[in-house]
């Protein structure tokens, strides 16, 4: 269903992010994020002599390398586009997440090494945000593989993490009944 239809307006910014999923041929997997920022018209900027209309005001770039246990085993950032010639100098810092885990805490782990100076807020937005959810998704047959082999009596890892998966819902009481809430 598509939104309802806009006021009238003028198109001024665009954010492009695109995330893939690999497979590796060493068992390991590679989650790859990018993100372009463009704006409709041209402006000055004292590092660059001015960005031009359609071109990147940022352009950005990371891998993480993972485990099937999500852990991060390596990770690598670049940016190509920045609107100052030191933006793209933090990257080299994204060696600290590595041995962290994509799960419950994973934002606050990240925001603690990369927050604020210590970090790009592009960047670490795609880390906790769309990076994350794209490790979810390429590893699904992974987690599914995990939750059938979960002990009886252990709560599924996907319960209550959202809307769907709500211990009140019908998907929870179809698929874990001895969870469900629902009466």
């Amino acid at each position: 269903m598509p939104l309802s239809d806009a006021s009238p307006r003028k198109h001024i910014h665009t954010r492009k992010i695109d995330c893939r999923g690999y497979h590796r041929d060493d068992g390991l997997w590679d989650i790859e994020a990018t993100l372009v920022d463009t704006k409709t018209y041209s402006f000055g900027n004292e590092d660059r002599t001015g960005i031009a209309a359609g071109e990147p005001v940022h352009e950005m770039r990371i891998r993480l390398t993972i485990d099937d246990d999500m852990t991060v085993r390596g990770a690598e950032a670049v940016t190509d586009a920045g609107p100052f010639h030191v933006c793209g100098d933090v990257t080299a810092g994204f060696d600290q997440i590595v041995g962290l885990r994509i799960a419950s805490g994973w934002r606050r782990a990240v925001l603690a090494r990369m927050a604020g100076a210590k970090g790009c807020t592009h960047l670490t937005d795609l880390l906790v945000g769309p990076l994350a959810v794209t490790a979810y998704q390429t590893l699904l047959e992974v987690r599914r593989r995990t939750d059938a082999q979960r002990p009886a009596g252990q709560k599924p890892p996907l319960l209550d993490t959202c809307h769907a998966f709500a211990s009140t819902g019908a998907l929870a009481k179809k698929r874990w009944p001895e969870f469900s809430t629902d009466d």
